[in-house]
């Protein structure tokens, strides 16, 4: 398989952020109750991850390992306030329905993690891929979580009513336990079809974690004494 459409698709499947990797509960949880809301937040979040990714590919190489962490935070809040601005003047009504979660985007551990991990020790194209897949990923999986929360619980899908489950709702997937009842059923639909192996067990090991070399630091402290 092309490598490019292995990153592509990588985000989108195996290691989906939300349904695979558990990243971004909150804003997947909090802003699924419409469909609308949910893709409105995962294109927000998609153009984070590319502008933050491809920015941090850039730069890579002059920016010093001490310092990275607070780099990323500036530049992934900088793209963060482009897309709050732009939605807040193009699009008031899913501005005021995202609430406190669109600026929350600046913090988001998908957008950090993939920072970490992948644009900061691959090249600008591969990156801007994986930012691309992972933010699909996130997007997709913000839509089917937010699909059935609308439908069984609003009788509705993207503001349009569907004929007898508009009366015949189940109003608690409009609630906060919908949320985590629609979460855990797609959760339960992925590790049946992929038989438990949507991720390798070694996938979430120290060696793919960002915080590893502080880690490592901390306990040859400890080691020492």
């Amino acid at each position: 398989m092309n490598k490019k459409l292995q990153i592509l698709l990588n985000g989108i499947i195996k290691e989906n952020p939300v349904l695979v990797l558990i990243l971004g509960i909150c804003p997947a949880l909090a802003v699924s109750t419409q469909a609308q809301n949910a893709l409105g937040m995962g294109l927000a979040t998609t153009f984070v991850l590319i502008g933050s990714n491809i920015t941090i590919s850039l730069l890579r190489k002059n920016i010093p390992d001490r310092v990275r962490i607070p780099c990323y935070i500036i530049l992934i809040a900088g793209f963060t306030t482009i897309v709050q601005m732009a939605v807040e003047a193009y699009a008031y009504s899913l501005y005021q329905a995202l609430g406190i979660f669109l600026p929350l985007i600046a913090v988001n551990c998908i957008v950090f993690a993939r920072a970490e991990m992948f644009a900061n020790k691959n090249k600008v194209l591969d990156s801007a891929v994986d930012a691309a897949g992972m933010g699909a990923g996130f997007t997709i999986a913000l839509l089917l979580i937010s699909s059935l929360r609308e439908i069984f619980g609003s009788g509705s899908w993207f503001g349009l009513k569907i004929p007898w489950l508009s009366d015949n709702r189940i109003e608690a997937f409009t609630l906060a336990p919908g949320g985590f009842i629609a979460f855990g059923l797609l959760i339960a639909i992925i590790n049946k079809v992929s038989k438990g192996k949507a991720i390798k067990k070694d996938d979430f090991g120290c060696e793919a974690c960002p915080s590893r070399a502080v880690c490592s630091k901390s306990s040859d402290a400890q080691g020492a004494k």
